[in-house]
């Protein structure tokens, strides 16, 4: 099979983790994650993934797309990798993949969909230290007392989550820092996933 780019195995990675999660992305849904100006270039991605025979693409369905050997895919092509992430765009877009680990996603429970390259010590107390490789699960929603990945405004995190009454603390597990309290009706405030592991760096 001809290898694929960066982009197409970004793209495939955000279909196959969208399909774990209950149904493929619509072309809408990969133009917006991928920050593409209109579905058509898309497509041209989904195009070239069957090609390369990763996906079969249904005529006639809003949401047609099957994996191809789902579990081969899975064990070659590794998660992706993210470093910095940039203000305001989606966490695997391409800029923000420096490379792919080859990692097995199912080694981790629930499985990883990426990693992310874990800046300063704040978790410290949790295991996990700076440079760190964090597996995280891609989802938006989580529980009282989980890490998570989180986005606040424009900045990415890893922190405890705790629910209280009116808003949302996310924890650090290190006393040398203080604990961020979000109003999520008042600030822009998302889930992007769950810590799940961590590779140990070096």
């Amino acid at each position: 099979m001809t290898p694929l780019t960066d982009r197409q195995r970004a793209i495939l990675e955000f279909i196959a983790s969208a399909i774990g999660e209950g149904l493929p992305p619509t072309l809408a849904e990969i133009a917006a994650a991928f920050g593409f100006n209109q579905p058509r270039a898309a497509y041209k991605h989904l195009q070239a993934l069957q090609a390369k025979g990763c996906i079969e693409l249904l005529p006639g369905r809003n949401r047609g797309i099957r994996l191809l050997n789902p579990s081969a895919r899975a064990r070659n092509a590794g998660l992706p990798l993210v470093g910095r992430v940039a203000a305001g765009a989606p966490i695997l877009a391409v800029e923000h993949v420096e490379r792919h680990v080859t990692i097995d996603p199912a080694l981790f429970n629930p499985r990883a969909d990426y990693l992310l390259r874990v800046k300063g010590d704040s978790m410290r107390d949790a295991g996990i230290l700076d440079g760190d490789l964090a597996a995280v699960h891609r989802t938006r929603e989580a529980r009282n007392g989980q890490i998570v990945v989180a986005r606040i405004e424009d900045d990415v995190t890893v922190k405890r989550l705790r629910v209280l009454a009116s808003k949302l603390r996310l924890e650090p597990a290190n006393p040398d820092y203080a604990p961020i309290e979000v109003d999520p009706r008042r600030a822009s405030f998302a889930i992007e996933g769950l810590y799940v592991g961590v590779i140990r760096a070096g």
